[in-house]
């Protein structure tokens, strides 16, 4: 079994640019990459939101 603590995630910045390919480029292209590396990286965009969730508004 994995321990999910150890799981390595790209840095913020890269995941951000990959929101931003997937949802503002305007170009099927880079939306489907930026998609395609959210999914490789988080298994599914519900992982990848609920990530960006925890890591873009963290509990004071």
């Amino acid at each position: 079994m994995l321990d999910s603590s150890k799981v390595q995630y790209p840095p913020l910045t890269l995941i951000q640019t990959w929101v931003w390919m997937m949802m503002e480029s305007g170009n099927p292209e880079l939306q489907e990459k930026g998609r395609r590396n959210l999914i490789n990286s988080f298994g599914s965009l519900a992982n990848a939101n609920e990530y960006l969730v925890k890591n873009l508004n963290p509990q004071k």
